[in-house]
């Protein structure tokens, strides 16, 4: 009997780029079945019937989250009703997670981490600080002796900044970092990720904000909720080809294990930014394909289905050429004639390869733009 289905209610607003404005649905969640349902909230109407929706779990559910239902992004602002308010409102929080740039050939292992301590990647962006976006990070650290070398390596090189989200997240990931003070000593935290990936004292190789407060601070510089930029790429759009970890394989929780196998092949990653595509855009990047590939239609379905993981690759020492390593787009011939390419060992079928990759060598600037 249908009515006595369990089902939680929330509200979520999508940009209609049409009529530049936002629209709002009220999104019921049937658990029992997975299925979804949406009204439209101002027009008072059935916009979704009841329909069985996989790729859609009670766990992306939560004022905040981002989920994408047939290629549209909806933002979940609020519940829609006490009962799923009460059931549902959770401990979720949001927290920085930043990789330093001595341990940037490590990212893949401590994106492992992260996902391994059960919580999520909302954004992500590798970039270059300003002496001024530094001394903002460091503002804290003033008045100390150290506080000058502090900021020749924070500016050293690229550092990927990341927006971590999941239940008490500021006190999980600040578990995984360990002591707070960049001048602590080699003999603290000895469990903690730092003391395999960093040199230890002034340059530990990760950071995690101690407060929910402090979490907000930070996480402001890197992505500012004015839509603002941030901190600059740190793209080099030079000798480069583009690599993008595809929405399927993201959700999977294989981004840290693609992105290793990348590094240890030898390429560098020297760019890398987490993006939701919308379907205009996602069409316009597959454009080459239209009318070539049958399954052009699908392929921009799976682009802007959820968040995917775009990165600048540039060449190994000696250079391979990184389309090679991708594999063949079926992961089926992949896993036939090159097994240890990148679709062969994550991908699992045509639309589900794991990865794009630039087909043509001219078209590495283009794509990486």
């Amino acid at each position: 009997f249908q009515s006595q289905d369990e089902r939680y209610s929330f509200i979520g607003e999508w940009y209609d780029p049409n009529a530049a404005l936002f629209r709002r649905y009220e999104i019921l969640y049937y658990p029992k079945d997975g299925s979804i349902e949406m009204y439209d909230v101002k027009n008072r109407r059935a916009f979704l019937k009841r329909t069985p929706y996989e790729s859609l779990h009670l766990e992306d559910l939560y004022v905040g989250s981002r989920i994408t239902v047939f290629s549209r992004h909806l933002t979940i602002v609020d519940y829609g009703n006490p009962y799923t308010s009460r059931k549902l409102g959770s401990h979720k929080e949001r927290t920085l997670a930043l990789i330093k740039p001595d341990a940037i050939r490590k990212i893949g292992e401590l994106i492992d981490v992260i996902i391994n301590s059960g919580l999520t990647i909302t954004k992500a962006k590798m970039v270059l600080l300003s002496r001024k976006e530094a001394a903002d990070f460091y503002a804290d650290y003033r008045a100390k002796p150290f506080y000058h070398e502090l900021l020749q390596f924070i500016m050293s090189g690229p550092i990927l900044a990341m927006e971590v989200l999941g239940d008490d997240a500021v006190s999980k990931w600040k578990a995984v970092v360990g002591p707070t003070s960049p001048a602590a000593t080699e003999t603290d935290g000895l469990d903690s990720s730092e003391d395999n990936l960093g040199h230890g004292g002034l340059r530990s190789a990760i950071h995690g904000p101690d407060s929910v407060a402090s979490a907000a601070k930070e996480l402001e510089l890197f992505f500012p909720s004015s839509g603002g930029r941030g901190p600059v790429s740190s793209a080099t759009f030079t000798n480069c080809t583009c690599c993008i970890i595809k929405p399927h394989a993201v959700n999977a929780g294989l981004a840290g294990k693609i992105i290793k196998a990348i590094l240890r092949e030898g390429f560098q990653i020297s760019a890398l930014q987490m993006f939701n595509m919308e379907r205009p855009n996602a069409e316009e990047f597959y454009e080459i394909y239209k009318g070539v590939v049958p399954e052009y239609l699908e392929m921009v379905s799976e682009l802007c289905s959820g968040p995917c993981i775009a990165m600048e690759i540039t060449p190994s020492e000696p250079p391979k050429v990184f389309r090679d390593y991708c594999g063949p787009s079926d992961p089926e011939l992949a896993r036939l004639l090159r097994p240890g390419t990148l679709r062969a060992v994550f991908g699992k079928d045509k639309i589900q390869n794991a990865v794009h990759c630039t087909d043509l060598p001219e078209d590495g600037l283009l794509e990486v733009r």
